[in-house]
């Protein structure tokens, strides 16, 4: 048997609570853009950019509105808009810009590196699946020090986008894992639908996009001060009550 692991709680700091491997998440699934980092005012720049070089216009809304989605759907709304590229061009630009953007500052979403290095410190196993490219997915898993993920699935590796449950399915496939056993964590509607439907515990943290009407298990308004013991206790209390 495993020994057992010690995860300080988040409501007292002199109090350490004991529990198994087997009561733990087999795995935290995170989203990228909007969750990890709060990139997605990096995209609409980029977007807007692109459109506006051949004449078209993108709003803010228009930034809004693809929040989480794939971005070769975001290419074709864009060559709509009149953009004389081809869609691979397009991603290629969009995330070549976006990557300038975090070379000048990563925009960390409060609390999300320190608590994927507290669960990471824990043994819990963690994954990354985002609708960006793995380019962009690995610089920002590198950016985390301290920390390695068991397996990375990115836009250019499924077919369908969110919210379709590929993604999810395939990061636990990945993992080997079975996903109802995981936890997912993300920031908008479409990524909690993909990950509610691949069968994930799903906590949603809104950044631009509201997700009371989502099918999230669990809303936080943000990832500061959260420990590995909150998510403990959110996934035991679903097992609980199911």
């Amino acid at each position: 048997l495993a020994p057992p692991v010690a995860i300080r709680s988040a409501r007292s700091r002199d109090r350490v609570e004991i529990m198994t491997r087997d009561a733990l998440p087999a795995a935290v699934v995170w989203d990228l853009d909007g969750t990890v980092i709060d990139s997605e005012e990096y995209w609409i720049i980029a977007e807007t950019e692109i459109v506006e070089s051949f004449g078209g216009t993108w709003s803010h809304e228009d930034g809004l509105a693809v929040i989480g989605q794939g971005l070769s759907e975001t290419a074709l709304l864009m060559q709509e808009r009149g953009v004389q590229l081809s869609s691979e061009d397009i991603i290629s630009a969009m995330t070549s810009r976006v990557l300038e953007k975090m070379d000048e500052k990563m925009p960390w979403r409060p609390g999300a590196p320190e608590l994927i290095r507290g669960l990471r410190a824990e043994g819990v196993p963690l994954a990354i699946a985002t609708m960006a490219y793995a380019e962009m997915a690995h610089r920002v898993a590198n950016a985390i020090s301290g920390v390695s993920f068991s397996a990375i699935v990115a836009g250019d590796q499924v077919t369908h986008s969110k919210p379709d449950p590929e993604i999810y399915l395939l990061a636990a496939e990945r993992l080997g894992v079975n996903p109802a056993d995981c936890v997912a964590i993300e920031d908008s509607p479409v990524g909690v639908t993909a990950a509610s439907r691949a069968g994930l515990f799903t906590i949603g943290v809104p950044l631009f996009l509201s997700l009371d009407d989502s099918p999230a298990n669990l809303l936080w308004p943000t990832l500061a001060g959260r420990t590995p013991q909150d998510i403990y206790d959110a996934f035991t209390q679903q097992r609980g009550r199911a």
